[in-house]
């Protein structure tokens, strides 16, 4: 239940953006589209915003409150996911809906491998963010006939709770995460087209 409602929100949202690169509108004799750049820009502002409320505004407002909200084993508790597994799992069901849209957490330092790099993009790209916060690492993909345009941006301790959890998690492989800190990289990726739509003369 909430695994569907976050992704559907989500990938609806996310849907019309990735329809404003995948469709060109002409008008006035020229081609007119949202570069991919911009439309990853808007993608990680929800991904962002709706990740900070969920984890400031229920996880930890509800800790202090003394209720054991969010646990890594929150099916078999009774709970709610961490911050970063409703993320994780919001991407899954995006990439049901078969947009061609994915979205992941990615990290140099995971707690488990398969939130490694996939590949050496992304291993370039979570170094560049890890240096430069505040500058997404983006480039085209390909894969067989398909082009993607992929984006990753820092991805920080927004809450006391994600700090919590990677500095007490046995498998961790940093311990002194402080607040802010950038912890890895949110990264997106969606399909442009080959070929522009024909201008209207």
């Amino acid at each position: 239940m909430i695994k569907r409602a976050a992704g559907r929100i989500l990938g609806g949202l996310c849907a019309i953006m990735v329809a404003g690169v995948a469709g060109e509108v002409a008008q006035a004799g020229e081609t007119v589209g949202i570069p991919p750049d911009v439309v990853a820009e808007y993608i990680h502002a929800v991904i962002q915003a709706d990740r900070t409320i969920y984890s400031t505004h229920v996880v930890d407002r509800l800790q202090d409150l003394k209720f054991p909200v969010a646990v890594e084993e929150w099916r078999a508790r009774g709970t709610l996911p961490l911050p970063a597994q409703m993320l994780q799992m919001a991407g899954q069901e995006i990439q049901g809906l078969g947009l061609g849209l994915r979205i992941r957490l990615a990290s140099l330092g995971p707690i488990y491998k398969k939130n490694g790099p996939a590949d050496q993009f992304e291993r370039v790209g979570l170094e560049a963010v890890a240096k430069n916060p505040r500058k997404p690492y983006t480039g085209m993909i390909t894969e067989g006939d398909k082009h993607f345009f992929k984006a990753i941006f820092a991805d920080r301790a927004v809450s006391v709770s994600c700090v919590a959890c990677h500095n007490s998690h046995e498998l961790s492989t940093k311990r002194d995460y402080k607040l802010y800190d950038v912890m890895g990289g949110i990264i997106i990726s969606f399909p442009v087209q080959n070929n522009p739509l024909p201008r209207i003369p």
